[in-house]
């Protein structure tokens, strides 16, 4: 669009003595449409109708200026960015604002020149519908920047309003009592603040921590929700995953400490753990060891191996993962109801299964499952019983999209916002003490709010 200026900036100076207005019309090399013209002296009360486009040239001209003056506004409104940005008037050449001058009094008489003839209306121009390109698509605009060359007459424009347009939006008004229906919160009298009930809502997440090194992108970070002495509430776990032997367990006695990266104790574990799926309840570290499809218990006051359990035919080690990948093919979780582990096998053909598990011996109490593919999901998490899982790891703005109800064995499609906010959810845990979900999102140690409601 700058060269097509240029041109005219030229035309006008070389060819302000001509008699009569003219236009060239030719396509360069690069396929653009090119417009040289000559006008007459920029005193005179008008232009000639000269044969062969003055009348075409106005609309063009006058569209041409808009469509710059749009492009423009911005850049000079930014102090600009192009070669002439910052440069000011004062300081510009001599010859360059005379030729600028001579163009801007040829430009208002063409303007008068065609109001005068045309009462403002190029004769046979097309409505703005019937501008619409049938090169560039559905609602797209032929712009001479655009135009493909050939023997089809060169696109015109119609003279465009060289202000912005206003842009509109209309209220509606919706009573609370709707909205909270709609949305599934502050039901009256049904809101579950002690027992179970079902997920309604998920809140922003509240960062804890930040893991300092590239081993921890990905990692799990956990409170135990039924702790045994000498431990309680307040202590906190975290491992960093990224790794071939990962094995280091780190203590902090609150989460404060965890904030601050100080832990109390590391732990080693005999056996290195693979991807993110461990969970800490009643005193011990549950875990899937790495290149295997079992589960393990380790004794955090003991800090030995106290179990250890197959999965029968659970996928390990990139089988069945979730959609993030980081070989989440085995996770465990716990909820008001229990400890619980999370895979798929090759008969349930990638779908995930659920087990319940005894917290002593690891042995399957219950299996479930269900018709949500594993790899179709970012992550999972159970609460009161009840499976949901998550649309996206990266996505800002995910959804808990599917619940599992192990109680009747039936599952529905959700729609509960769920945010993102790093763009890589590598776990997810539900804390029922805590009454919240643990995360570790991007090297970030979050956690969500949650609120459940009786059915």
């Amino acid at each position: 669009m700058l060269g097509v200026w240029l041109l005219l900036w030229g035309s006008v100076a070389l060819g302000g003595r001509a008699d009569t207005a003219f236009l060239r019309r030719a396509h360069d090399s690069s396929g653009h449409c090119t417009y040289s013209f000559t006008v007459a002296s920029p005193v005179e009360a008008a232009c000639p109708e000269a044969a062969g486009g003055v009348p075409e040239l106005r609309a063009e001209l006058a569209a041409l200026a808009a469509r710059l003056s749009r492009l423009e506004s911005p850049e000079r409104a930014m102090g600009g960015s192009g070669p002439r940005g910052t440069e000011s008037e004062g300081t510009r050449d001599p010859q360059e604002l005379a030729a600028a001058t001579r163009l801007e009094a040829a430009y208002g008489e063409l303007l008068r020149a065609k109001h005068r003839h045309f009462g403002g209306q190029q004769p046979g121009a097309e409505p703005p519908e019937g501008r619409r390109s049938r090169r560039g698509g559905v609602g797209g605009w032929l712009s001479p920047a655009h135009a493909v060359p050939g023997p089809a007459a060169a696109p015109r424009w119609e003279p465009q309003p060289l202000s912005y347009q206003e842009l509109q939006s209309e209220r509606t008004e919706v009573p609370v009592s709707r909205l909270l229906e709609e949305t599934g919160l502050g039901r009256p009298g049904k809101e579950d603040s002690a027992g179970c009930g079902q997920l309604v809502w998920v809140g922003e997440p509240v960062v804890f921590g930040r893991a300092d090194s590239i081993a921890g992108k990905y990692g799990v970070w956990m409170k135990d929700p039924e702790p045994v002495p000498p431990f309680t509430r307040d202590n906190t776990w975290r491992v960093d995953t990224v790794g071939t032997e990962v094995r280091q367990l780190f203590q902090y006695e609150e989460a404060e400490q965890l904030a601050q990266g100080y832990p109390a104790k590391v732990h080693i574990l005999p056996r290195p753990l693979e991807s993110t799926g461990a969970v800490i309840y009643r005193g011990g570290l549950f875990f899937q060891p790495r290149h295997s499809r079992s589960v393990a218990r380790y004794d955090l006051r003991g800090e030995t191996i106290t179990a250890e359990r197959e999965i029968p035919g659970a996928g390990y080690h990139g089988q069945y993962p979730y959609s993030w990948g980081g070989y989440t093919d085995i996770d465990l979780a716990v909820d008001e109801t229990g400890l619980w582990v999370i895979y798929s096998t090759e008969k349930a053909r990638g779908a995930i299964v659920l087990s319940k598990l005894d917290p002593e011996t690891l042995e399957i109490r219950r299996t479930w499952e269900t018709n949500i593919r594993k790899r179709g999901v970012a992550n999972s998490f159970l609460i009161c019983g009840t499976l949901y899982t998550v649309s996206s790891y990266s996505a800002p703005n995910a959804t808990i999209n599917f619940a599992y109800d192990t109680a009747t064995g039936t599952s529905r499609a959700l729609s509960i916002p769920f945010e993102n906010r790093f763009r890589y959810l590598s776990m997810l845990d539900y804390n029922p003490a805590e009454r919240q979900l643990f995360a570790w999102d991007s090297f970030n140690m979050v956690t969500y709010p949650v609120r459940l409601a009786r059915a």
